[in-house]
């Protein structure tokens, strides 16, 4: 078969050539924060052109991201700008594949990369603006309105409860939302917690109770952290749920109930079943439906947006305006591509650390504990390695003395961000801070 023949036979898949549907969040500074889209035509970011960025630290052509259809990637490749381009803290000196959720930053302008997907509306439980989000909130509406049980994954903190109360609040289900932690039912009173019990039942049963099972009659009974569920409670759970009735303890008679049930875990449930510690069929039947809560990792646009509503939450608390946390471009980069092992409580645990700061968060001034921990089955892309050491390993700030020496002595802002083992920005901020004058080719504006 030759070229000419095969060239003009119709192609059972799509081509690789065709370019896929990616965007460009910028994410840092808000005032700059949009959606860019990327296609077949290769785009240019700076401070000239269609998608240009008033930003005065920007080249005027800064990057370019074009299509290669050789790798059917995006590739990014810095233009010759003034402070450079970096991917996942790293420096880029040629053109460099992008891979969906990677963290470019260019002076002080910071944008995350990621397939596109079909957008859906935010709401205050499930907000959101990344491709991860859209997908899980079109998943949630498909689930809402079938009755049939609704399992939820995710690693710690991603916000599974929240998931839980969207499903309910599109449901239209009538009765209440309400919340177990299995984890947390007490082994002997378990069964009576969820099936209620009758007068008499066991000592101390002076009254009948109706367990919770009864209590979300007509509504939604949440079940998180389900993996927990001990091996006696798994079947008399499974009776529940394939007969849509209960056995209060003490009772001869079943009670027929009404109600969604939606099970969470952050365990790997398939695995427990292979294991033997959770049955198969009650994982079947609670995993109707199956909706995967995305880590941070794999929604880095929203993370920014999500730090503004915990500050605003943590003001709202204590009564106080202190404002928006703000954050200079390269602690905006190292907080994108920390592990965030426990999601949201990360985010909360920063803002509460930050606490009443008003000034711009400098990227020494992030938290240790920032860069400890790893995700728990994210099961999102791997973690992207980060050229900058932990704080603790790097050189201490100089003192004037030390710092004008070291930059005379080396010559160029370059050498010396190097020599200290941060970005060039901050040099830059230390030549303003020290108020000395200082002119490199590194000044010089290529673009």
């Amino acid at each position: 078969m030759d070229s000419s023949e095969t060239a003009s036979r119709p192609k059972k898949r799509p081509s690789r050539k065709q370019p896929v549907q990616a965007r460009l969040w910028v994410v840092h500074p808000k005032a700059h924060r949009r959606a860019i889209e990327l296609g077949d035509e290769p785009i240019v970011l700076g401070r000239e052109g269609r998608h240009a960025v008033d930003l005065s630290s920007l080249s005027r052509k800064h990057f370019t991201v074009s299509w290669d259809p050789a790798r059917a990637q995006h590739l990014l490749e810095d233009t010759g700008s003034r402070h450079g381009t970096s991917l996942n803290g790293r420096p880029i000196t040629s053109p460099v594949p992008l891979a969906p959720q990677d963290v470019v930053r260019a002076a002080d302008l910071v944008l995350v990369y990621e397939a596109m997907g079909s957008r859906t509306d935010e709401t205050p439980a499930l907000p959101g603006l990344s491709g991860a989000m859209n997908r899980m909130r079109a998943e949630v509406g498909t689930a809402a309105t079938d009755a049939a049980p609704v399992l939820v994954i995710g690693a710690t903190g991603v916000g599974k409860e929240s998931v839980a109360a969207e499903l309910h609040r599109l449901s239209n289900r009538k009765g209440p939302l309400l919340a177990v932690n299995c984890a947390a039912l007490a082994p002997q009173l378990a069964e009576s917690q969820l099936f209620g019990h009758v007068k008499g039942a066991f000592t101390g049963a002076d009254a009948p109770a109706q367990g919770l099972f009864r209590a979300a009659q007509g509504g939604t009974l949440f079940l998180d952290e389900v993996g927990e569920l001990s091996a006696e409670l798994q079947p008399k759970l499974l009776r529940a749920l394939q007969q849509r009735e209960v056995l209060p303890v003490g009772a001869t008679q079943p009670i027929k109930v009404d109600l969604r049930v939606v099970a969470a875990t952050n365990r790997d449930l398939a695995q427990a079943v292979e294991a033997g510690s959770f049955r198969r069929d009650l994982h079947a039947r609670l995993a109707l439906w199956e909706i995967r809560v995305p880590a941070l990792t794999e929604r880095r646009a929203d993370v920014l947006a999500w730090i503004e509503r915990l500050r605003a939450r943590w003001e709202a608390e204590r009564g106080s305006v202190m404002g928006a946390l703000e954050f200079e471009a390269e602690a905006v980069e190292a907080l994108l591509l920390s592990p965030l092992a426990e999601n949201l409580r990360t985010l909360d645990r920063l803002v509460h650390h930050l606490g009443l700061r008003r000034e711009p968060v400098t990227v020494d001034e992030l938290p240790s504990w920032l860069s400890a921990g790893v995700p728990m089955g994210s099961g999102g892309p791997a973690q992207p390695q980060r050229s900058e050491k932990p704080a603790q390993a790097r050189r201490a700030t100089p003192s004037k003395d030390e710092f004008q020496s070291t930059l005379q002595k080396l010559g160029s802002v370059r050498a010396t961000a190097k020599h200290y083992d941060r970005d060039r920005r901050q040099i830059y901020r230390w030549i303003e801070a020290y108020g000395l004058e200082w002119k490199d080719a590194d000044d010089d504006d290529a673009g």
